[in-house]
């Protein structure tokens, strides 16, 4: 979400004069295409009559062995093109131009990265001349070429400058062009380094694993239960059927059916937000309708889409209440802390871990594309704070977050480690305890609050949220800024705990207002600032922005409540139906996998494009439910090798109680069906958008 609004600001800076479109960066861009409008017919036609002198690069007496042979190479080309042999033309084919639609925002035109790659011309017996793509920089326009792969960008940067300076009326000091060395790919695939080949050497292992486990499980073993505890661990037949188990509620209190409906929603919202983000930053040719869209009230979806983590954090606090403290009951108080960690790291670290090598190794090795030279966006983030994401501090730590939705996982395990504190409290203190949180909420409120009035810092897009990071790390990143919904949940879960099996018996009035105040609170969060982001809506003053931010983070979390505890106490209506459907089921069991790879799935997809991409929200909704599907793909593969394994050894240390009280067997795989989605809460989102 923070990227998403970043995208805004840019798109922002020509907002005073968009209204009479005569930005003059816009209309500069427009003027060089106007004098140079096809560039590879151009640079083709120049170059018939270059020399080694026009290289410029070295001496022309002793000339390196790279000159000489990108000038062979170029030569060969334009002896190609005189005899209209095909490879030649190609090359001059797969060149892009100034692209149109410049006044609408549009700044690339890709060519044809295919067909530059494809290029591979025997000269002689042992030379090929081979096609190099790479991007020509010209005041922010990025326009594909094709060239010799034996030349490199500094001998293409000579001609380039030579060429402006023999087009007719152009002033050369009113542009800048050059290629793009970081952006320049060929056919020839970079080795692998160590670090790819332990992240493939361990996926392998692993779907080895597997794949042996599920054939012994399915040809030596008649009842599920029958194979050994570790190889029923990868077996990807046991592994399916747990997650594709459909659990019908029989009214019994510890289940809360609707739940999985709110963490797949939320799960979705986040996605979806995310999609906008990665579409936002794609080669759009209308990127000036951002402007337009930024304002509409769909837009405050995305733009708000950060309340899907709050959702997220009240789920989570409420399981660990919950659970908690029913086991604390029924040990007589005992609780062992460094168990609790144990199980938690167990289930997340390592999943969290093999993502910072998929997501940093991989992207380049099962994808490519002219947007996807340079891998994953956050490499060098990874390269320097890998170690902060593995340790949990990284939204404290630093501002580039290695896996930018990790976040999340930070601060919800960050809770998590002084959740012990507060469940021993309330066992041994109750109500006291509770009012005690209560107050904590209300410091932690304040503490945000003062934070935003203090510094000033506006989350609006048009008051200019400073892109450093720092405001965003301050009011969206910090865990004392999500604690509150999250105690909220905690405290609702306390609730719960001491009236399970309790029916409320609630009148038609208190029903409906309950629900009108949910829905109040739900709506007023996503849209009371949609009039003050108009982009001539009068400045919002700090204090009200910070009203706002301060009380929608208990609003949010107080009207999911109301909804989990109307549909518990069966005041629910259509909403209950909907979110306690039984196949919401498998796809909550998948949702920390679905969290985790989601974003990869999304910026393969959004980079590997080869064409200009069109902004709009039916583009995106397309966009979604493609990335979508392919990311339950993904993360069921990834569930099944990887996390599922990880599950079953956590499974097995944990003690096995009540195995000598047969009635209490249907109990126990009831609240074992509770406590799955809290130990797969990953929760965020991210961007803020829901996310991020």
């Amino acid at each position: 979400m923070v990227k998403a609004i970043r995208v805004l600001l840019l798109c922002g800076l020509v907002w005073n004069t968009a209204s009479q479109n005569i930005d003059p960066d816009v209309l500069m861009k427009y003027e060089i295409s106007r004098h140079i409008p096809n560039l590879g017919v151009e640079f083709a036609e120049y170059f018939q009559n270059v020399s080694l002198a026009n290289l410029g690069l070295s001496d022309p007496g002793v000339p390196s062995a790279e000159d000489l042979l990108c000038l062979s190479d170029m030569t060969q080309w334009m002896n190609g093109l005189a005899s209209r042999q095909y490879w030649a033309m190609k090359m001059i084919d797969s060149w892009g131009s100034f692209p149109s639609g410049i006044l609408t925002g549009n700044v690339f035109d890709l060519g044809n990265f295919d067909e530059c790659l494809a290029i591979g011309k025997v000269i002689g017996s042992n030379r090929r001349i081979k096609g190099k793509y790479c991007f020509l920089i010209a005041n922010k326009l990025k326009i594909a070429t094709c060239l010799p792969a034996s030349c490199s960008a500094a001998n293409m940067d000579l001609f380039v400058e030579q060429l402006l300076q023999k087009i007719p009326n152009f002033n050369v000091s009113s542009i800048s062009m050059r290629i793009s060395d970081t952006s320049c790919q060929t056919s020839d695939h970079e080795a692998w380094d160590a670090v790819t080949t332990f992240t493939i050497v361990i996926l392998s292992l692993t779907t080895s694993m597997v794949a042996l486990s599920t054939l012994y499980d399915f040809f030596l073993c008649n009842d599920e239960d029958g194979p050994p505890a570790l190889v029923k661990s990868f077996s990807a037949r046991a592994n399916c059927r747990v997650l594709f188990r459909i659990v019908q509620s029989k009214s019994n209190p510890n289940v809360i059916d609707c739940l999985h409906g709110i963490r797949c929603m939320s799960l979705i919202w986040v996605i979806f937000s995310h999609e906008f983000i990665f579409t936002l930053n794609s080669p759009n040719l209308n990127s000036f309708d951002i402007l337009s869209w930024a304002i509409e009230p769909f837009a405050c979806f995305v733009v708000h889409g950060y309340f899907a983590v709050d959702s997220f954090f009240v789920l989570g606090g409420l399981l660990v209440s919950m659970i908690v403290l029913r086991n604390m009951e029924k040990t007589e108080g005992k609780l062992n802390p460094l168990m609790m960690y144990l199980h938690r790291l167990l289930r997340i670290l390592p999943v969290v871990g093999m993502a910072i090598l998929i997501y940093t190794k991989l992207m380049t090795v099962i994808s490519g594309g002219p947007m996807l030279k340079s891998g994953y966006h956050g490499n060098e983030a990874c390269e320097k704070g890998w170690f902060w994401t593995m340790l949990f501090v990284q939204n404290y730590a630093v501002l580039d977050i290695c896996l930018d939705h990790t976040w999340y996982l930070a601060v919800d395990m960050q809770l998590y480690i002084i959740s012990p504190i507060l469940l021993i409290a309330l066992y041994k203190w109750g109500k006291k305890a509770a009012g005690g949180i209560v107050l904590l909420i209300l410091m932690l409120s304040g503490c945000l609050f003062a934070t935003q009035m203090v510094n000033n810092y506006s989350m609006l897009i048009k008051n200019g949220q400073s892109e450093d990071g720092v405001a965003n790390k301050h009011l969206y990143l910090a865990t004392h800024v999500h604690a509150a919904p999250w105690l909220i949940g905690f405290l609702f879960g306390y609730f719960l705990h001491l009236n399970r099996g309790r029916k409320f018996q609630l009148n038609r009035l208190v029903v409906w207002t309950g629900w009108i105040l949910s829905l109040a609170m739900l709506f007023t969060s996503i849209f009371a600032l949609y009039a003050a982001g108009q982009w001539i809506a009068p400045p919002l003053s700090t204090l009200k922005e910070s009203l706002y931010y301060t009380l929608t983070r208990l609003a949010w979390p107080l009207a999911i409540c109301w909804i989990i505890f109307a549909c518990m106490q069966g005041y629910g209506g259509l909403a209950n139906s909907f979110l306690s459907t039984p196949l919401w089921q498998p796809i909550s069991r998948l949702s920390y996998s679905m969290y985790i790879w989601h974003m990869f799935v999304q910026e393969v997809n959004s980079r590997n494009v080869r064409t200009n991409t069109y902004f709009s929200n039916y583009q995106v909704m397309l966009h979604f439910w493609l990335d979508f599907g392919f990311t339950l793909l993904m993360s069921l593969l990834m569930y099944i090798i990887f996390e599922a394994p990880l599950n079953g050894f956590d499974i097995l240390l944990r003690p096995q109680r009540y195995a000598k009280e047969p009635k209490l067997v249907l109990k126990e795989t009831e609240e074992k069906e509770l406590k799955k989605p809290e130990d797969q809460i990953w929760n965020e989102s991210p961007p803020t958008s829901a996310a991020d």
